[in-house]
């Protein structure tokens, strides 16, 4: 799958001035609200997932796993990729960033979007009535539709795979180490001293939208 092209002005400037991705309101039903100090994100999230934008070379095959992994419809994926179209490439893939306070949750009139104990952000099928109001109000554009299911689905950090001890789909499937998962509470991992570093930050922190899980390397 190609990546979404955008020109070069307006990738620097959505990365270092908020104007990629857009803010939508939150309303409707809310599920209950995590605080929103600064560090209520790491205090959450079990688990860090970290993309090194200075390794990501576009490539796709994050998008191609996902897409297989979850049977997805061809051309579908739980991960986007944004890049500039000029000079030297640079690459930004996008996905469910797993948030503390997420916009998808507060709009959802039936609460079928939930944040489970670990930060991991989730769908229960049975109570989603497939509005797309979780669509509009994600301000990272991280929602499909699936017209099979009449759901609005997104990545669920392949959470089956990550309990049993194993890696997201496409964490297994960067050959070039853009993507490093690991979990929070153990001090010694790679991401955890990324994090503490001050290396790997949350995309667009001025959204108000707390990212639990997604840490991003852009140097």
């Amino acid at each position: 799958m190609a990546p979404m092209s955008m020109s070069r002005r307006g990738f620097i400037k959505s990365i270092l001035a908020g104007g990629m991705l857009t803010a939508v309101g939150s309303g409707g039903a809310t599920l209950n609200r995590i605080a929103s100090d600064p560090l209520s994100a790491e205090k959450k999230a079990a688990y860090a997932l970290i993309i090194d934008t200075a390794k990501c070379v576009g490539c796709g095959a994050c998008v191609t796993a996902c897409n297989l992994r979850n049977h997805l419809p061809e051309g579908q994926s739980y991960v986007h990729i944004l890049s500039e179209d000029a000079g030297d490439s640079k690459f930004l893939p996008v996905q469910c960033q797993h948030c503390a306070s997420p916009p998808c949750a507060h709009v959802c009139p039936t609460n079928a979007t939930y944040v489970r104990d670990d930060g991991v952000v989730q769908i229960d099928e049975k109570l989603c009535v497939g509005c797309k109001y979780c669509m509009v109000a994600c301000p990272y554009q991280a929602r499909i539709y699936d017209e099979e299911r009449g759901v609005a689905d997104k990545c669920w950090l392949c959470l089956d795979y990550v309990l049993d001890g194993k890696e997201p789909a496409c964490v297994q499937a960067c050959v070039l180490g853009a993507r490093l998962f690991g979990r929070m509470d153990d001090t010694t991992s790679e991401v955890v001293q990324l994090i503490n570093s001050g290396r790997a930050k949350p995309l667009q922190p001025e959204l108000g939208t707390e990212p639990a899980v997604l840490r991003y390397i852009i140097e």
